[in-house]
């Protein structure tokens, strides 16, 4: 059976691709911190849906773990990959330490970056592969740090999908908006501060992504509402989608 590798695939998101890969026939690789946690969720998507799990321990933001993940991508092959590992800060930008602003660096842009080239190698030469880059509407936003971040991870996807196109190797970056999941209890925002019609199902999601993947495109945006705003980015006065994009901001609880 072809193989994908998940990152943060305990919750969320990355646990709703965990689930479509098994029910397309992937054998999964699942790459978080919590050993424990990892080894639950393998044995329930082995329950629900007869593959087999590899769980591969790792804090990507540690040099020795993340070599650890690459070397994965040599040692068999891994026909999927989806960069889904992440996290958000409580507080702003001026108020973090500067090493955890690096840390976040680290998990969005310079692990997206080494992981996508360590599998990218190998299909191209097998000629067939895809990678799934989780990004983020807000990388059309002026957001926050995090908007920065995003908006690389959909260039550089957006990029590298034309680049390798010809050899048979697809990539794309996933731009959600709000989905309920447990990020944003986790960076600390008030949820009921954000309109309901804004909030994604995650399963949805994840099966209206890997429908854009089957076409081929390079960025996949969820639902219509979500199309219309990144499309209204590029006609909206400046001021006007700063006003926007500080939506849910007001609601992080300051640590």
């Amino acid at each position: 059976m072809p193989t994908a590798l998940v990152t943060g695939p305990a919750t969320g998101i990355g646990r709703a691709f965990a689930d479509k890969l098994a029910l397309e026939g992937y054998d999964l690789v699942l790459v978080s911190r919590d050993e424990a946690k990892l080894k639950e969720v393998a044995a329930d998507i082995t329950r629900l849906h007869g593959v087999e799990c590899e769980v591969l321990a790792a804090d990507l933001t540690d040099a020795d773990d993340l070599a650890r993940v690459e070397e994965r991508f040599r040692t068999g092959p891994i026909e999927v990959l989806v960069n889904n590992a992440g996290f958000g800060q409580k507080k702003p930008f001026w108020a973090n330490p500067v090493d955890v602003e690096e840390k976040q660096l680290d998990l969005l842009v310079r692990v997206v970056l080494r992981l996508t080239h360590s599998a990218v190698l190998p299909m191209i030469e097998r000629g067939s592969g895809a990678v799934i880059n989780v990004s983020s509407v807000a990388g059309f936003l002026q957001r926050n740090v995090y908007s920065a971040h995003k908006a690389w991870v959909t260039n550089f996807s957006a990029g590298l999908a034309l680049e390798l196109h010809a050899k048979g190797v697809a990539v794309m970056a996933l731009c959600p908006g709000f989905v309920h999941t447990e990020f944003h209890e986790r960076m600390g925002m008030d949820k009921s501060l954000i309109p309901s019609f804004m909030w994604l199902d995650a399963t949805d999601l994840v099966d209206a992504a890997w429908r854009d993947l089957m076409r081929g495109k390079a960025i996949s945006i969820p639902s219509r509402r979500y199309k219309l705003i990144v499309a209204g980015t590029r006609f909206i006065p400046r001021a006007l989608i700063a006003r926007v994009s500080t939506v849910g901001l007001d609601g992080r609880r300051r640590a």
